[in-house]
């Protein structure tokens, strides 16, 4: 069975070796028909500590390596946040 990959931002960095992943999903309402966000927090293991706040990643599955911790980082991208317009 392949494991799943999700995509998500680094909310928190504080932990050692450890990151939050906020994963974001849509889907359409069953009742009301309108396009609906949740969103679930992910602890997953960052072996080098190289993922920051606001960055975009991408987590796998894997074995526990924790009580929480059931993701390890495969790659961690660009920040999603953007730089302040200059006036």
């Amino acid at each position: 069975m392949p494991k799943r990959v999700l995509q998500g931002v680094v909310v928190s960095d504080k932990g050692e070796k450890t990151i939050v992943v906020k994963v974001e999903r849509r889907f359409t309402h069953p009742v009301m028909k309108k396009t609906v966000r949740r969103s679930k927090n992910y602890h997953a293991h960052d072996e080098t500590n190289v993922a920051k706040v606001g960055q975009t990643v991408s987590i796998e599955e894997c074995r526990p390596f924790s009580k929480t911790k059931t993701w390890k980082l495969v790659e961690a991208g660009a920040a999603t946040e953007a730089a302040p317009a200059e006036a």
